[in-house]
């Protein structure tokens, strides 16, 4: 043991080896303060790299800190910045090879490509351990992740085929024959469409449908039989209790956690822009926010404007030209008057007995025991009882 640390009860022992003297009363005056310390240049690298290593542990541990508290589910990325330098330059690239990568619009790349430039900018001046470079590249990185998987180019073939048109819808609805003769007409008109324009981006756009109808009489189903008809992909936007029309157009970038609207999360997550969005219970919107929505609904469907729909987030024009919405309602007298001048209603009849009848037997029943594992000789139901069946209270 140094002899000095007996002679230094309340000293810090680490301040020993630091003292440049073999003299153990001479090293004790030192660390006490009493005579003046003489260091060489060996020893001034030695604790300026001592020292520039602590700022470094500290400096990681505020971003970390500082990450985790403000985006908890992103922190990994941040960890994964302020760990290491070389990984942080290879994300920064791995970003630029997305972009280049990408079939997106020649301004739209530009602005990406400026972005990125910038990144490596503040990454370059405020270190790579920084918390502003950190929460620079989780907002640009979720960007551009949004916008590379965007399908701006991407479109599914339809299947413009009449008769297999109407077996889908038979298959999934029984009944309902005017509802389904002025689907076959819609599909009809757009073969025609197809057929008299080269492009599909000429096509003139047909009716937008919108079905009224009770609830549970299959509205949403029927839109789906739509899109299996066309062999697209389908998609659904809830609009129940919606309260805010961001959920439609999404939000601005710069305010944590924004995300796109739902318009776009339905065209991303069907990866072809063109698939059918259902606008589902469009009259349940909240009362406060129904002005709003209502402005954003215009921009969706009508021809003139939804050529450049422009998401907040995403912040660049979006065509929803090729996209065949298709709404339901149960009833449309909350619906603005702006948007049902955009809308071609059709009231989706109730079923009268004889249909449920045939519905329960046909259809519900053998689906239930399916579901359950009974076989056809486990259970039987008269014909006689399926009138009080489906009419309990007479």
């Amino acid at each position: 043991m140094d002899p000095a640390a007996q002679k230094l009860s309340n000293t810090n022992p680490a301040l020993l080896p630091q003292v440049p003297t073999p003299n153990p009363d001479e090293k004790a005056a030192v660390a006490r303060g009493d005579i003046p310390m003489k260091i060489d240049d060996s020893l001034k690298a030695t604790m300026a790299s001592e020292n520039e290593d602590m700022q470094k542990m500290h400096l990681v541990a505020s971003a970390e800190n500082f990450t985790i508290q403000n985006n908890p589910n992103s922190s990994t990325i941040g960890m994964n910045i302020v760990n290491d330098h070389g990984k942080s330059t290879d994300q920064i690239r791995q970003l630029g090879e997305k972009i280049e990568n990408a079939s997106l619009p020649k301004q739209l790349t530009e602005a990406l490509t400026e972005r990125i430039s910038r990144l490596a900018l503040i990454r370059q001046s405020a270190g790579f351990m920084s918390s502003t470079f950190i929460i620079e590249y989780e907002q640009t990185s979720h960007y551009v992740n949004w916008i590379v998987n965007m399908p701006w180019n991407k479109e599914s073939k339809d299947i413009l085929d009449l008769t297999k048109a109407k077996e889908i819808m038979d298959k999934s609805h029984y009944g309902l024959e005017p509802l389904k003769q002025r689907v076959l007409e819609y599909i009809a008109s757009l073969m025609l469409n197809i057929k008299n324009n080269k492009s599909s981006d000429n096509i003139v756009k047909a009716p937008i449908l919108c079905i009224v109808g009770l609830a549970g009489t299959g509205k949403t189903t029927f839109a789906k039989a739509l899109a299996d008809s066309l062999g697209r992909s389908f998609e659904r936007v809830a609009f129940g209790g919606m309260v805010d029309s961001r959920v439609l157009r999404g939000q601005s970038r710069y305010f944590p956690d924004a995300e796109p609207g739902a318009i776009i999360k339905k065209l991303t997550h069907a990866k072809t822009k063109n698939p059918v969005i259902c606008l589902d219970e469009l009259d349940r919107v909240t009362e406060t926010a129904r002005a709003d929505i209502m402005g954003v609904l215009i921009e969706i469907l009508d021809p003139e404007q939804n050529i450049a729909f422009t998401d907040h987030y995403i912040d660049y024009p979006f065509s929803l030209q090729n996209v065949i919405f298709i709404g339901t309602a149960n009833n449309i007298s909350s619906v603005s008057t702006a948007v049902l001048d955009r809308l071609e209603i059709i009231h989706m009849p109730s079923y009268n007995d004889e249909e449920k009848i045939v519905i329960g037997r046909d259809f519900v029943l053998p689906k239930t025991m399916k579901l359950t594992g009974l076989l056809p000789t486990q259970l039987q139901i008269d014909q006689d009882v399926w009138g009080a069946l489906v009419r309990p209270l007479g």
